[in-house]
This record gives C-alpha cells, sequence and structure tokens, in this order.
C-alpha cells in the first residue's frame, strides 16, 4: 500500500504528480457523458459497422489511448460503439513520484470495459517502435480473431527514433520563413494570470524535416502497412488520424509553421493511404480535424493557452468538448451518422470554433487582452481548471485531504 495525500505542485502547466482518484473520476464522467449506443447497421460496407459478427463490437486499435482525443476516441468507442480491441499509449508506473495521469487513467478506462462486457487491451510502449507493432499483432491473431476493423491514430509526442535507420528526430514549436511575435498566457507564482509578448524564432536548418519525421503520417502508415503486410486488415478497415487546424489568431505558429507541415503530411499521407485501402480491403482513410480543447501538447504552444481562455469566454458551455466531439467521429466512422467531409475529404468536427462570428468575436478580445483585461475577457477559471483536471485535480467530488492510494496496477489482460 502507498496512500498519501497528493497537492498539485509544479510550475505553469505542468504538474510533478497525478491524483489517482480525480483522474479514475474524470474518466467515469466522460463515460457517462457519452450518449447511448449507436444503432449499427451491418452493410459491411467501407466505414459502415457491418464489423459486428457473432453479436461481438467491432475490433478497432486506438494509437495513443491514454490522454487528449486519443483518451476521448478510446471511451466514445468502447461506450458508444461496443468496440473491443487495442489500447496503445505511454506511461510511466508510480514509483517516488506517482504514476502520470495516463497511468491511472488507463487503469480507470480498463475498469469501466470490464465492468460493461468490453474486452480491450491496453498496451504501455513506444507506438513508434516495431516492437509495439509485433505486440499489437501478436494480441490481434491470438485474442480478436485476427482482423481490424478500425485503427484511430492519435499521437503527439516530442520526439520519434525512425525503426529502420535508428534516426533519433525531435519536433520543433517554430513559425516558418521569420521571427513571430504573439501574445501568450501565463501565470506568476501566485496563480494571477498574465498577457506577455513573445517571439519565437523561425525553423532552421531541418527543424521541418525533423517536424514531419515526428508529427506527419511516417508512422501512422507504417502502421497500415505493418499490419496490412500479415492480412490484419478486416475487409471494410477504416483508419482516421486526429488533427487540428485552429484559428487565424494561431496560424502563424500553428498551421503554418513547423507543426502545420506535419499536419500537411498527415492529410496527404491520408490520400493515399485511402486510395491503396479502397483498393486493397475496400476501406477508408480519413483525417479527423478535431476543435480547440485543453490538453498537455495544446498547453506548449505559445499563444494556444490565451485563444482557448477567450474561445470559452465567447462560448462558455458551447464548446464540444473532446468526449462529444469523439461521439460524433465515430458515428461518421460507423456508418450511424453521415460522413461529412470537406473539399479535400477531411472530416469537419471543429465547424462550431471557425464560424466567422465566433472567431469574429474572439479576435476582437484578443485585441483587447491585457493583463489588467483578461479576466474580463476569457474564462479563467475554466482554464486553469481543465488544466489541473489533466492531473486529476480540481475534479468535483474528491477529497484531496484524504489519503489516496497511489500504486496503481496497469491493467491485467482479461476478457470483459
Amino acid at each position: 500500500m502507498s496512500e498519501r495525500v497528493i497537492a498539485p505542485k509544479g510550475r505553469g502547466f505542468l504538474f510533478l504528480d497525478s491524483h489517482p482518484a480525480g483522474c479514475e473520476r474524470l474518466v467515469d464522467e466522460m463515460w457517462a457523458a457519452v450518449p447511448a449506443p449507436a444503432v449499427i447497421s451491418g452493410t459491411g460496407e467501407a466505414g459502415g459497422a457491418g464489423k459486428n459478427s457473432g453479436g461481438e463490437g467491432p475490433v478497432a486499435l486506438v494509437i495513443g489511448s491514454s490522454a487528449g482525443y486519443g483518451l476521448a476516441a478510446t471511451i466514445a468507442g468502447l461506450a458508444r460503439v461496443g468496440i473491443r480491441g487495442i489500447g496503445v499509449c505511454f506511461e510511466k508506473a508510480p514509483a517516488r513520484r506517482t504514476g502520470t495521469a495516463g497511468w491511472y487513467r488507463t487503469a480507470a478506462t480498463a475498469r469501466l470495459a470490464q465492468e460493461h462486457g468490453r474486452d480491450m487491451v491496453f498496451l504501455n510502449g513506444d507506438a513508434f517502435s516495431d516492437a509495439m507493432k509485433e505486440q499489437v499483432a501478436e494480441v490481434l491473431k491470438e485474442r480478436f480473431g485476427g482482423r481490424l476493423d478500425y485503427l484511430i491514430y492519435s499521437v503527439a509526442a516530442p520526439r520519434r527514433t525512425d525503426p529502420d535507420t535508428g534516426i533519433a528526430y525531435a519536433s520543433a514549436l517554430k513559425p516558418v520563413g521569420s521571427p513571430h511575435t504573439t501574445k501568450t498566457l501565463v501565470f506568476d507564482e501566485h496563480g494571477a494570470p498574465e498577457v506577455k509578448q513573445v517571439t519565437t524564432a523561425p525553423a532552421e536548418n531541418d527543424d521541418i524535416e525533423q517536424t514531419v519525421a515526428v508529427m506527419g503520417g511516417g508512422d501512422w502508415e507504417r502502421w497500415i502497412t505493418f499490419l496490412a503486410d500479415r492480412s490484419l486488415l478486416a475487409d471494410g478497415f477504416t483508419t482516421a488520424a486526429l488533427s487540428y487546424i485552429g484559428s487565424p489568431l494561431t496560424a502563424a505558429i500553428y498551421r503554418n509553421g513547423t507543426i502545420g507541415a506535419a499536419k500537411a503530411h498527415l492529410e496527404a499521407t491520408a490520400r493515399t493511404l485511402d486510395e491503396r485501402l479502397g483498393n486493397t480491403v475496400g476501406g477508408r482513410a480519413v483525417t479527423s480535424v478535431n476543435a480547440a480543447a485543453v490538453t498537455q501538447s495544446s498547453t506548449a504552444i505559445p499563444g494556444i493557452a490565451l485563444y482557448i481562455g477567450l474561445l470559452r469566454g465567447v462560448l462558455g458551455n458551447g464548446m464540444v468538448v473532446p468526449i462529444g466531439q469523439l461521439v460524433q467521429l465515430w458515428d461518421q466512422l460507423t456508418g450511424s451518422g453521415p460522413l461529412d467531409v470537406d473539399d479535400e475529404g477531411r472530416i469537419r468536427l471543429d465547424t462550431w470554433e471557425l464560424d466567422p462570428g465566433v472567431q469574429d468575436a474572439v479576435a476582437e478580445r484578443w485585441t483587447n487582452a491585457t493583463s489588467d483585461t483578461i479576466t474580463d475577457l476569457a474564462d479563467l477559471d475554466w482554464f486553469s481548471g481543465e488544466v489541473r483536471r489533466l492531473y486529476g485535480f480540481s475534479v468535483p467530488g474528491v477529497d484531496y485531504t484524504a489519503p489516496v492510494e497511489t500504486d496503481v496496477s496497469w491493467p491485467v489482460q482479461v476478457r470483459g
């Protein structure tokens, strides 16, 4: 037993420890927010869900299953569609510090999956490695009949080692062409908000190539090739990689920056994979453009924290949370709802965010945002709470004065 009281200690948007009970309750809340299961037709068409033979749910693989949109994809798939399958993530076990928040969220997700009769296996390790791909292939063959119906790719990582060459690549958060100065939101040591100007130097040398190597479509395509070469893709196999476009206010550092180059590569990869899968298994590959959310990845990008706080100030509860967006995505992928794509073949779940009226209102607040005005323009209580909830803190109903067990085991691979 390793019970202790855990306080939210850290700097900025990063915390040293995570709270197991808070993480567990957040997962419970996400599951409870999913509408009743969709009715699935059984047509067998690509993207339709005729993948329930024998009364069992379709087999899905979620890569990046423990945080952000990948966690939402996992929970929405389990609760809405009744998927079974595999979640892959990379989390740290409890030791001197607590486990990572994703460690505890995964344990909670596995518990709910088992309680609801969903056969879900969670594997912890480097998704970029061929060793993990081999492990996934073995589980698919031994446990799920050797056929995969869906693959959701939601990986946000700072670095990647190419399995073929052994070369390590590191992503960069930089504009392209010239330095970029933007407003950004920070909190001082006492928690008071400040709006500051920050200048980011432009990409140089091979920054763009390195970022594309980490965050582009290379690993996604490698996963598809690896599984296809082993005849593990079911007829009608469908895959979606989760992406983001964002506001013109953040475009210089995001969509037009090094990350944007990686996202463009991801979308080009989707088009290549879509043609290939259509020809081989009657399948489909798409990118899903999700909307803004507070995640551990997004808070690291200059200007994004300020933008999201202002967006919440404009929309309030009108913002569609990740679990709601991923319910929509699963409905479209399974055919229980119409497939809604743009001219470039991307599923768009961000239309509410990029509505011109919303963007005009956010832009006006952005212009007027200073350290003196920010509390009136942005919903900072909500934003701060969302950051803390990433680590299991500030969750209603959790007693943070009580000791909590931190030594939580990784989910045992028992059948649901």
